[in-house]
């Protein structure tokens, strides 16, 4: 049984929102998912991606492979994350 992490879609008619799912390689696209990872939201400017990288990491360690598009949006998942980590916090002036 070879896993995926790949995009469903669940939005409408020119109205694209995506799930981030692990699903068996030759189930159809928009099948029975074994776990949802996230949601993938394209037409937000803000954040787009919502990802539960522990779970992600751990299926990547189990062998499933990410498409393509889901690579790239790991990865930059990935950076936005570690950056808002290390952003400085401002002191709070009190009056």
């Amino acid at each position: 049984m070879a896993l995926k992490i790949r995009l469903t879609r669940i939005g409408t008619t020119h109205q694209p929102h995506y799930r981030v799912v692990v699903a068996e390689a030759r189930s159809r696209r928009d099948g029975d998912p074994v776990e949802v990872l996230g949601t993938y939201d394209p037409r937000t400017k803000a954040k787009q991606v919502n990802l539960k990288l522990d779970r992600v990491d751990y299926w990547l360690g189990k062998g499933a492979q990410p498409s393509e598009t889901l690579h790239a949006l790991i990865k930059k998942f990935r950076r936005a994350t570690l950056a808002a980590a290390a952003a400085p916090v401002a002191p709070v002036a009190s009056a």
